[in-house]
């Protein structure tokens, strides 16, 4: 019914009731400050602190040195390879598409750094450009054949996991390469610390914020958003949606390469396969358990991190108890299809096969 002057007026001190001044204090404003911070941060990553929490105790009850914090020290190190892949996954799924390449990325990345250092007569520096160099164009690869090969993404991206991975073992002859753990600035890279806090941390707390704040705080970054929402509208909005697409797989190919930087100043040599193998699965279940949409268009850095950091508190924690490695596959596989059903289940779509 068309709204007249009349009840447009009746309606008016009710909408400034609820847009106006905040309420007043006392227990109903309390709590509805809380219910609105609870909102801010999202049901989603409530569940992921709950299970983070859960996790951190089950572990520090078996093991007094889970909770240590060397131990702490330990998987906040572990996981910053793989932060790196999931948040930068997240900002690929986001945009409607998919990298399973990028646990290859890492391998190829590694390895040239550690060969360009030795051949160049360890200069670091020059090791670290060319493997981010390599990075850059292995994601503009993937973007180029996605876009103009029109294939779809998880088919490319499955293809050149297999190219990507053939390249280091050939670059490598399938075996670790260089010796870079006497350089200063792969030590500090690796074991190096800034007002206390290990760089490896500060490394993923500065791409976190810098992830974040393009995504939400930028047009590209809503323009992203956009083109995983729906592609259609987006290019109807005049977003040129090849662009971006082959710019979202070219950063994604350089976060990859400098995990694979780091990796290698971790380990001390470059490897083609080792320590990279199985990255991309743990990037994509961070990122779907962190709240990304596969189907694109919805998800955030937060949720990623935290999911990353709950895998890698459970990983170390199965290590810690003398677990077999192998069920870290297992649960990371498990977590994967849980999140995925959760998102179909608030999507409301049809089971496949099953009526309506």
């Amino acid at each position: 019914m068309k709204a007249t002057p009349a009840t447009r007026a009746a309606q008016a001190p009710a909408q400034e009731h609820v847009t106006g001044p905040a309420a007043p204090a006392g227990p109903g404003g309390a709590r509805r400050r809380a219910a609105a911070a609870l909102a801010g941060i999202g049901g989603q990553n409530l569940s992921l602190i709950g299970a983070l929490v859960l996790v951190l105790a089950l572990f520090g009850s078996l093991n007094s040195a889970y909770l240590t914090w060397a131990n702490i020290k330990v998987i906040g190190d572990a996981v910053t390879i793989s932060g790196l892949l999931a948040l930068v996954q997240t900002v690929v799924i986001i945009c409607g598409a998919l990298d399973i390449s990028v646990g290859s990325q890492v391998g190829v990345a590694s390895v040239v750094s550690a060969m360009v250092f030795t051949s160049t007569g360890s200069n670091a520096l020059l090791g670290i450009a060319a493997a981010l160099g390599v990075g850059l164009l292995a994601g503009l690869v993937n973007g180029a054949v996605i876009v103009y090969g029109r294939i779809n993404p998880v088919i490319a991206t499955l293809a050149t996991l297999a190219a990507y991975k053939g390249v280091a073992q050939l670059l490598s002859n399938g075996a670790a390469q260089g010796y870079v753990s006497g350089d200063d600035v792969f030590v500090f890279l690796a074991n190096g610390a800034v007002l206390g806090i290990p760089v490896l941390l500060w490394v993923l707390a500065l791409v976190t914020v810098a992830i974040h704040l393009l995504l939400k705080y930028t047009d590209i970054g809503r323009n992203i958003y956009a083109i995983g929402g729906n592609d259609t509208a987006a290019r109807l909005a005049g977003i040129h949606i090849n662009k971006y697409l082959i710019a979202v797989y070219g950063l994604a190919g350089v976060v990859a390469a400098f995990a694979g930087v780091l990796l290698t100043a971790r380990t001390g040599f470059g490897h083609p396969v080792s320590g990279s193998e199985g990255l991309e699965l743990k990037a994509i279940t961070a990122a779907a358990l962190g709240g990304c949409l596969l189907a694109g268009g919805k998800g955030g850095v937060g949720g990623t991190l935290l999911a990353i950091t709950l895998l890698g508190a459970l990983d170390n924690g199965l290590t810690v108890q003398g677990v077999n490695p192998f069920w870290q596959n297992v649960a990371q596989g498990t977590l994967l299809v849980v999140a995925v059903v959760i998102q179909k289940r608030r999507a409301g779509e049809r089971a496949v096969g099953l009526p309506t």
